[in-house]
């Protein structure tokens, strides 16, 4: 039998942040240790006594584990220890010897293991048009780590929909084609590409009607974890710099150095008007404007792993920022400067 452990914080103390975070936790054990739910013997699950509103166990039970046995505990309070948090023991009968377990710390509680719980990984993440993939190209180059685009795989999703006829407001129908849906992610001299159905979409997938589809299959969990298995298994392998919505929070809540990008809307759609002039495109100001509005709403309001800051991110204004001011100041961030 083999035990691992784990640990994660909470925003606040609902029913909502707690088993969220605990299925995140869950899900991060499961995977990095490549557990089947009908191997999972027992689970321990303790809290810090400011967390009260639910049982962790009913994230384990959402997860489709049903057999084992599971008990919620709270913790002694400890003066100046760790608030918010939830640990887990997860006990399984997988064949593996202890030494091979993968312990995972998230989040907050990434203070109690430094040593296992940071990835050498850069986060960025913001709303639409804040400047996120034009700095993460940048800031790979200069560092030399691969540049992951995640919104790309998005409107690759939103694509394949459109292309056969799929109202990506429909998430059954978006998640039912998502399953079948191919997407591979290829490096060619530092550049991604991206693949849809084996053929190259990079530049199909750049249009407006691709980045609002984007927005709304975003929100359906099915595309989410189709899509964060494919993001943590790149960040696994090789080291990367990510943009997103949810990386820091959710795809990488182990990444070393964490950004939030910000900018006014008004800046966000005159650059975004700025892009299309340049592919000689015609666009209205004020239906940009509108619509970068509405996909913050989509995108911060959705019911799973919404935009927000996480709490260790460095937050960045770039309303009144050059390209290399921002690039120059994340640059500092990371050598500790």
């Amino acid at each position: 039998m083999i035990c691992i452990r784990g640990a994660v914080t909470a925003e606040e103390n609902t029913r909502e942040s707690i088993l969220e975070n605990t299925e995140l936790l869950l899900r991060e054990i499961i995977e990095k240790n490549d557990i089947a739910v009908e191997d999972i013997v027992c689970i321990d699950f303790t809290a810090t006594k400011d967390l009260d509103k639910a049982y962790p166990a009913v994230a384990a039970r959402k997860l489709g584990i049903t057999e084992a046995a599971l008990m919620c505990m709270q913790e002694m309070y400890v003066e100046n220890s760790l608030k918010m948090c939830l640990r887990v023991g997860l006990f399984a009968e997988n064949g593996k010897k202890q030494s091979s377990a993968k312990h995972i710390y998230l989040k907050g509680a990434q203070v109690l293991r430094p040593d296992i719980a940071v990835i050498d990984a850069v986060a960025i993440d913001g709303p639409a048009g804040s400047g996120k993939s034009t700095v993460a190209k940048a800031i790979a180059k200069a560092l030399g780590y691969v540049y992951v685009d995640t919104g790309a795989m998005y409107r690759t999703i939103g694509l394949d929909c459109s292309e056969n006829g799929i109202d990506c407001r429909d998430e059954k129908a978006v998640s039912q084609k998502a399953e079948s849906t191919d997407i591979e992610l290829k490096f060619e001299n530092g550049l991604q590409k991206i693949y849809l159905n084996k053929k190259d979409v990079t530049e199909k997938i750049r249009t407006q009607e691709c980045a609002e589809n984007a927005s709304l299959v975003a929100r359906y969990p099915y595309v989410r974890e189709k899509l964060a298995s494919l993001q943590r298994k790149i960040a696994e392998d090789t080291q990367v710099v990510m943009d997103g919505r949810d990386i820091g929070t959710n795809i990488l809540p182990g990444a070393k150095t964490k950004i939030y990008l910000d900018a006014s809307s008004e800046v966000r759609a005159k650059r975004r008007v700025g892009e299309l002039k340049d592919k000689g495109i015609e666009a209205d100001f004020s239906q940009i404007l509108a619509r970068v509005i509405q996909r913050d709403e989509q995108d911060k309001n959705r019911e799973h792993n919404p935009l927000t800051v996480a709490k260790d991110a460095h937050v960045i204004d770039t309303s009144n920022m050059s390209v290399d001011e921002v690039r120059e100041k994340i640059l500092a961030i990371v050598r500790g400067e």
